[in-house]
């Protein structure tokens, strides 16, 4: 069996630059969020949150800030797991202790995890699930 691999280069409109863009800072907030509960649960509590305790407390975050509802939830509960899986390679590894995201940060990578369309040149659609 042989796996493949393809790369491909979006080139989106304004409105869905601004869309990306709110995308991004959505999951940025929510990870820096996340990361901030563990470090205060740890400090006064001497235990770790996992992500699915900070699941449970992402709706308060979303009365906090109204306009995190316009962000994909199940991206912003990848940015929880991704947390988690940062400080088990920081335990299991010794890698560095998971860092806040910055906004300078050339590569802001987001989980999509629902279904998705990308239209391709040749007006082809091909969902991917």
């Amino acid at each position: 069996m042989m796996l493949k691999a393809y790369k491909f280069r979006l080139y989106p409109a304004a409105e869905q630059k601004t869309m990306i863009a709110k995308h991004i800072g959505s999951c940025k907030l929510v990870y820096n969020w996340a990361l901030e509960q563990k470090i205060k649960s740890y400090e006064q509590e001497g235990k770790s949150l996992s992500h699915y305790d900070l699941n449970k407390r992402l709706p308060e975050l979303k009365k906090e800030h109204e306009w995190l509802k316009e962000a994909n939830s199940q991206s912003l509960q990848g940015m929880t797991k991704n947390l988690d899986s940062a400080f088990t390679r920081f335990f299991r590894k010794n890698n560095g202790f998971p860092n806040f995201k910055l906004r300078k940060n050339p590569i802001q990578p987001f989980p999509v995890p629902q279904h998705y369309t990308v239209d391709f040149d040749n007006n082809l659609s091909k969902s991917l699930k």
